[in-house]
């Protein structure tokens, strides 16, 4: 009688130890991540993770540029008929809806893509989406760190959140103004969204007289 096979421990990849850090910083935060933790997760031995990535730093990396992947840009495809203040538009909202689903690397992608393929075409995508719709090369530039200031800080943390919904806290006599800051933290998804929806229609109207200006510019120069 035959033994049938033992089940295989799935090949170890780059694909799975990312996807599995990247797991664990949501879970846990960027801390809990060193190579024996990855390696237990896994079921692997340490060393072995080393055949893929060379230290932590790499490892977390990896997962920021794993994150960075998930932003759409099809908004600045040369087929798509969206305006340029649309396509920031709907890119910015990209962005912050993949920031929002992993928080916890959004120190780590505040650093800038440095050589991360995703982050590197990212930026790539939004520069040329500019200098092609019309602007400078150098306000194209300010424009990209702009957003991305922007949509950074919005991700790092919660307004709503950073109040907590003890009514008792908000003594009138201290904050005559804050009578109902208790209720803020339960509806946080909602206020931290329409704030973020505010400020990015505020900055695109901005931009859209720099716009106008630029344009008039440039045609009284032609």
């Amino acid at each position: 009688m035959c033994r049938m096979a033992r089940p295989r421990k799935p090949l170890l990849s780059r694909e799975r130890i990312v996807d599995t850090a990247r797991a664990l910083v949501d879970a846990e935060g960027l801390a809990a991540v060193s190579t024996r933790r990855l390696a237990a997760e896994l079921g692997v031995s340490g060393p072995s993770l080393y055949n893929h990535f060379r230290t932590k730093d790499q490892i977390l990396e990896a997962v920021a540029d794993s994150v960075s992947a998930q932003v759409d840009l099809s908004m600045f495809d040369a087929d798509d008929a969206r305006d340029w203040r649309t396509a920031l538009h709907d890119w910015a909202a990209s962005y912050r809806a993949a920031l929002t689903r992993h928080p916890n690397i959004v120190p780590v992608l505040a650093s800038g893509p440095g050589r991360r393929p995703a982050g590197l075409r990212l930026a790539d995508a939004v520069f040329g989406a500019m200098v092609d719709a019309g602007w400078p090369a150098a306000q194209a530039t300010s424009i990209g760190a702009l957003m991305r200031y922007f949509i950074m800080g919005s991700a790092l943390g919660s307004f709503a959140g950073g109040f907590v919904d003890d009514e008792a806290a908000y003594d009138p006599a201290d904050y005559p103004h804050l009578g109902q800051a208790h209720l803020l933290a339960e509806r946080q998804e909602v206020i931290d969204g329409r704030a973020f929806e505010t400020g990015l229609r505020a900055l695109l109207d901005g931009l859209a007289l720099q716009y106008e200006q630029v344009t008039a510019g440039q045609a009284a120069g032609a």
